[in-house]
């Protein structure tokens, strides 16, 4: 099957099947992805840092992602062409954002990638090699 645009439902369904996943509900009913305890894939609830810049109106669409690396954020963030952007808020952070959409802009391949790599960016080290192992 060829590979189509990502969507939504791509987010979820990967984020999902990560093994060791918890799905919990932020207090606004968002979808927070957690291994161990921690974070990996984040639905943001509207927020100032993350804004329309000809309306002002607080984009209610926005996904957060983990990141290995400050270079793996900046690979996604740089071109101004990318769905992948940041803002002040999360500087120094290992993250970056994604409008739902502009999902469609990356393949669900593309996705699958980011979203097991945020997945190894937070799961424990045993877990993260059991992953990859089982993958070889």
């Amino acid at each position: 099957m060829a590979d189509r645009p990502a969507r939504v439902s791509d987010v979820h369904e990967i984020a999902g099947s990560m093994p060791h996943v918890q799905r919990l509900e932020g207090p606004k009913g968002n979808a927070i992805y957690q291994v161990g305890g921690k974070s990996f894939v984040f639905f943001r609830t509207p927020q100032p840092d993350a804004t329309d810049p000809d309306t002002g109106e607080r984009y209610a669409d926005v996904i957060m992602l983990w990141v290995e690396s400050e270079s793996d954020k900046l690979a996604l963030t740089q071109d101004p062409d990318s769905p992948f952007f940041t803002t002040e808020h999360f500087d120094g952070h290992p993250s970056v954002l994604v409008r739902a959409s502009r999902l469609a802009e990356i393949t669900r391949t593309e996705l699958a990638e980011l979203i097991q790599d945020a997945w190894l960016s937070r799961a424990s080290r045993r877990r993260a090699a059991a992953w990859l192992a089982d993958r070889t």
